[in-house]
């Protein structure tokens, strides 16, 4: 009897330390961290854009792993093609920036990437949804869905874009956003 008693308090005690663990933490920041916040801070206040949101994009293009190349060549955390990264260093004038440190460099490539989307918002006119959609399949495509009607640009319509590679990534790239404003009370 002594021996199941003990059993009980070892089981209370258990689950009121994790109870403690839980309510005394943010512990949903463990299944959704966000890491470089200091780079993603500092370049989101330069550029104007919302760090949750580079944090989003980041988690879904390579969740938070430098030196990635994708299959179609993107390259570094924020997976900028070389074409269009190339383009954005000569409209930005980032001095001492090369694709070569894009690709390594994580403070580098959260730069331009948040340059970029910088540039995309005021396209977009603030539309957060359709930045995201032209961050992935490109502005002129997402500018030609909206002006045939193919997409309202809307969050409640991304079923109505018609890539469903961009329909599948905004999605995802949504869920995040929603995730780390929820979880995370500032930047």
């Amino acid at each position: 009897m002594k021996w199941l008693r003990k059993k009980r308090v070892l089981l209370l005690l258990f689950i009121g330390f994790t109870a403690i663990l839980f309510l005394s933490t943010n512990w949903m920041s463990w299944f959704y961290p966000i890491y470089y916040k200091n780079e993603i801070r500092t370049h989101s206040t330069t550029y104007e854009i919302d760090p949750f949101l580079v944090a989003a994009i980041i988690r879904v293009e390579t969740n938070f792993k430098t030196g990635r190349e994708s299959k179609k060549g993107a390259i570094g955390l924020m997976q900028l093609m070389p074409d269009t990264a190339k383009w954005a260093l000569e409209k930005a004038k980032l001095p001492d920036v090369s694709l070569e440190r894009l690709k390594v460099e994580p403070s580098a490539n959260i730069e331009l990437g948040t340059w970029y989307l910088s540039s995309l918002s005021r396209q977009f006119k603030g539309n957060r949804v359709a930045v995201i959609a032209a961050y992935n399949a490109g502005p002129g495509k997402v500018q030609r869905w909206l002006n045939e009607g193919d997409w309202d640009g809307t969050e409640a319509a991304v079923k109505n874009i018609p890539i469903g590679e961009t329909r599948h990534y905004v999605q995802r790239v949504i869920y995040y956003y929603d995730q780390y404003t929820e979880i995370y009370n500032e930047f």
